[in-house]
Order: structure tokens, then sequence, then C-alpha cells
């Protein structure tokens, strides 16, 4: 079974993310749930830290924050890292709140 593949498309240009299923199935079936619904359709990347990260999806372009389902359980113990070049859901202090 090949990895679900999402295009993001942005106003800087598009950028192919490829999601382990197998191995954060919960975490890719909860992104893949806000995609089929465009919930980011048309926010905006809120916080960007130079040689560090960017985040977004959480704000309209009217720096409104937008409603979230449930969070879901971390499966952070998966053997995946957050490197360059990685993606993942943004939580607070609780692990269980993506």
């Amino acid at each position: 079974m090949s990895n679900p593949l999402v295009l993001m498309e942005t106003s800087s240009g598009d950028i192919l993310l490829e999601l382990f299923e197998d191995r954060a199935p919960a975490t890719v079936a909860n992104f893949l749930r806000y995609v089929d619904e465009d919930f980011y359709t048309n926010t905006i990347f809120h916080r960007v830290i130079n040689d560090f990260m960017i985040q977004g999806g959480g704000l309209s372009v009217r720096m409104e924050e937008k409603a979230t389902h449930e969070p879901i359980a971390n499966e952070a113990g998966n053997g995946l890292q957050n490197l360059r070049g990685t993606i993942a859901m943004a939580r607070t202090p609780d692990p269980h709140s993506a």
C-alpha cells in the first residue's frame, strides 16, 4: 500500500506531503478529515520561526481561530521524528491534544 499524498497549495508555491499512514494512522486520518472538509482553505501560516518551523491552518485570513474536532491520541512513539521537511499536528502541552 502506498502512502497518501496531499498537495498543499500556497501563495509561495506548492508542497507535496507524503503521509505515513502505517506509522501514524490516527494522525493521518485526522489530517485527511480536515483536508476533505476544506478546513485549511483560506488559512494562513501564522507562526514562522526562521530555520526552525512554520505553523498554520488554525487561523483564517482574518486572524479568526477555526473550530477543530475532538483531539486525538498522541502517536509520537512511532519512530518518526520532527525533522526538516516534516509535517506534524500542533498541540497544547497536553500530549493528546492534536
